[in-house]
């Protein structure tokens, strides 16, 4: 049976809707069969990132019990995708997506669930139909106060967050320091992704940037932080590798440590 992964922030702009489908993307090139699914139903645009604007039927056909989950999946190259409703005001229980996941959770090595970037119900749904959350956050003071009050909502939610994806990082001493991000929320960081400026190019072409420039810098992190969510290890072709293996980043070692665990 697949796993779950709920991809979470409670604050926009954090690059969170790109990093599912990154890691979508990233599980497709490790030859894992993927979903991802829109859980932000308010306010969905996982489909507008791929190109998948005005589906027949989506999750709230789903969620409001007008199709099974099965008519609501549509194929993108590589991997499939659960999209919602752009031109709805209809109102559906988010909660009920936990129950129609699960009908069709063994088709899948891996479910990614995209969440709203709100502390709402639709960002509580995804918490509890997921095996394991992980919340994006930026190297700043405000995001990383939203990303303790998702810590904090998932622990009462009896799933807790297993890690933070790190996003946008400039490498700038104006940055916090991966140290105090990891004490503050008490949590360890599992990737670190650089800005980039080939994932706004990708977006314009509509396809995942761990696909359209595979061996960038952060499409080489999001690669490893996919293969340590399947208990997998993948080693990279970028020239910085050489150097990270001779003086590992925090990243990799916390990495290295989930990974074992994996297998306890």
């Amino acid at each position: 049976m697949g796993k779950t992964i709920g991809i979470v922030s409670l604050k926009g702009g954090v690059g969170k809707t790109t990093m599912v489908t990154a890691l979508a993307g990233a599980f497709f090139r490790l030859g894992k069969k993927v979903l991802i699914v829109d859980g932000n139903l308010s306010m969905p645009n996982l489909g507008l990132h791929l190109n998948i604007i005005d589906p027949k039927t989506t999750v709230h056909d789903v969620l409001n019990k007008e199709a099974g989950v099965k008519e609501a999946i549509h194929p993108y190259p590589g991997f499939d995708i659960l999209p919602a409703s752009l031109f709805t005001n209809a109102k559906v229980n988010p909660f009920l997506l936990k129950n129609n996941l699960r009908e069709i959770k063994r088709k899948y090595d891996v479910i990614v669930i995209d969440s709203s970037p709100a502390l709402n119900d639709e960002t509580l749904a995804v918490m509890l139909a997921s095996d394991e959350i992980f919340v994006v956050s930026t190297p700043d003071h405000p995001t990383m106060s939203t990303s303790l009050k998702a810590a904090k909502i998932a622990k009462q939610r009896g799933t807790p967050i297993s890690g933070i994806i790190l996003n946008k990082v400039h490498k700038k001493k104006f940055e916090l320091p991966l140290k105090t991000i990891e004490n503050t929320l008490e949590m360890p960081i599992l990737a670190v992704v650089p800005y980039d400026t080939n994932v706004l190019k990708s977006l314009s072409f509509m396809e995942p940037f761990t696909i359209h420039n595979p061996f960038s810098e952060g499409s080489e992190e999001v690669m490893k932080f996919a293969a340590m969510l399947v208990g997998e290890k993948y080693s990279g072709r970028s020239f910085m590798n050489f150097f990270r293996t001779i003086v590992p980043a925090k990243q990799d070692i916390n990495r290295e440590i989930f990974y074992e665990g994996f297998f306890k």
